[in-house]
């Protein structure tokens, strides 16, 4: 579904993602694991044309998206689920939801799909009409995924969904992502929690220093002793 290859991109004279490549198939979830500024959320960053590439390709089900503007690869079916959550504190949790399917005009389909959102968010109906800025990290992290979820998307985009979060919430924000990777939705993760990260993910990809230095199946890329040793505790 979604092809990178010898991505390479620059802020000012930084060189923040030196040749990555990676891939996902349909179905998936996907990690790119790493410490903090290994490259990983500029990788997101790069797909979903927020950042510009110096050079590489970036192939979408077959299509080169690499210059599209951020608006029509939303369009294409990518939605990114932004670190740090981004939502809009002075609207309600519905006036959030109702913007992420704002290029949609498949009345019926949104109707669907915010009531999916309120399934797998029983929080979020709960406080429909409450303003976004008061509710606690944890229901804003589901609101953050919510909105990425009602541009109906084919692939997910997630950066960083457990940060800042308690242990027991990044245990259900995971079990919702399975959920939602099991209605068809494919997803990539970038993720400082590695351990959490490559329980549920089906392939993994460590990156150092704006390189992919191991790629594979989770399970291995979890049994692998350098990965243990600096992301797994030993």
């Amino acid at each position: 579904m979604l092809k990178v290859e010898g991505l390479n991109v620059f802020y000012g004279g930084i060189h923040a993602l030196k040749g990555v490549s990676f891939h996902v198939k349909a179905g998936e979830i996907v990690t790119l694991i790493g410490a903090n500024g290994a490259g990983k959320s500029t990788s997101l960053k790069a797909v979903s044309g927020l950042v510009k590439s110096e050079s590489g390709s970036i192939q979408y089900n077959g299509k080169d998206i690499l210059g599209d503007a951020a608006h029509k690869i939303v369009r294409l079916g990518l939605s990114q689920v932004p670190e740090g959550r981004r939502i809009f504190a002075d609207m309600s949790v519905t006036e959030n939801l109702s913007l992420g399917a704002y290029q949609r005009r498949d009345t019926a389909g949104i109707k669907a799909d915010l009531e999916w959102v309120y399934e797998l968010f029983p929080r979020l109906k709960e406080r429909r009409q409450q303003m976004a800025g008061t509710l606690s990290g944890g229901e804003q992290q589901m609101l953050a995924i919510g909105r990425g979820l009602m541009a109906h998307p084919k692939l997910l985009l997630l950066d960083e969904p457990s940060m800042g979060l308690a242990p027991l919430l990044v245990s259900e924000i995971f079990e919702i992502i399975k959920e939602i990777n099991a209605t068809g939705v494919t997803i990539l993760v970038v993720e400082q929690n590695a351990h959490m990260a490559l329980q549920v993910a089906h392939s993994a990809y460590v990156m150092e220093t704006g390189r992919i230095v191991l790629s594979g199946p989770a399970d291995e890329i979890a049994r692998n002793a350098k990965v243990r040793a600096a992301y797994l505790g030993g």
